[in-house]
């Protein structure tokens, strides 16, 4: 069965944050206890409250002693170097957003375009709604689009399809047997491969 979701708040009943209180310090000091065992890393915990006359200290007193004192001779730049507050952390993560949304818009942006692209080719678009200040990205756009069909083009080539006739009359023959032209009839297919 799946907890249910927590709301991060100050709890207001004494009993309840006191039980919680007791629950998490312990968790708390799990945590602790497997990170300093699976990463070899020295760890300690120093928890003040007003439920406990002296402040809990795991693993002892020895130990924090050590791992504050070693944490006091770093200079202030290696102690403060991956510290964040509220602030900071806050700043950052707008930050990510920010950037997160500006790579959707171009995305979309580019989706766009393309879809432009294939209208105006397509004929149901006209070539005067194009924005010339988004010119540099569909000159990309179609570079690009070029480029795979050059690609796809090769790629036919070397898996030796069989080139078919671009021009076909309605009858099935082709404009280089000699017995048909473009003039002869106006029902010609065009095939693209």
């Amino acid at each position: 069965m799946a907890r249910k979701k927590i709301t991060l708040a100050y709890i207001d009943s004494d009993a309840e944050r006191k039980a919680s209180f007791k629950k998490r310090k312990k968790g708390l000091i799990k945590k602790v206890s497997e990170i300093k065992t699976l990463c070899g890393v020295e760890a300690c915990v120093v928890i003040y409250s007003s439920y406990e006359p002296a402040p809990v200290v795991w693993p002892s007193h020895e130990v924090a002693r050590t791992v504050i004192k070693r944490f006091k001779k770093l200079p202030v730049i290696e102690k403060t170097k991956k510290m964040v507050n509220q602030e900071s952390f806050t700043l950052h993560q707008i930050k990510r957003a920010e950037e997160r949304l500006r790579r959707v818009k171009k995305e979309i942006k580019r989706k766009e375009l393309v879809i432009f692209m294939f209208s105006v080719i397509e004929g149901k678009a006209s070539i005067d709604d194009f924005d010339p200040r988004d010119a540099r990205e569909m000159c990309y756009i179609i570079r690009e689009t070029l480029e795979e069909i050059n690609l796809r083009m090769k790629a036919l080539e070397e898996a030796g399809a069989v080139a078919e006739p671009l021009v076909t009359t309605p009858e099935g023959g082709s404009d280089g047997d000699g017995g048909w032209s473009p003039e002869d009839s106006t029902a010609a297919t065009i095939r693209f491969i």
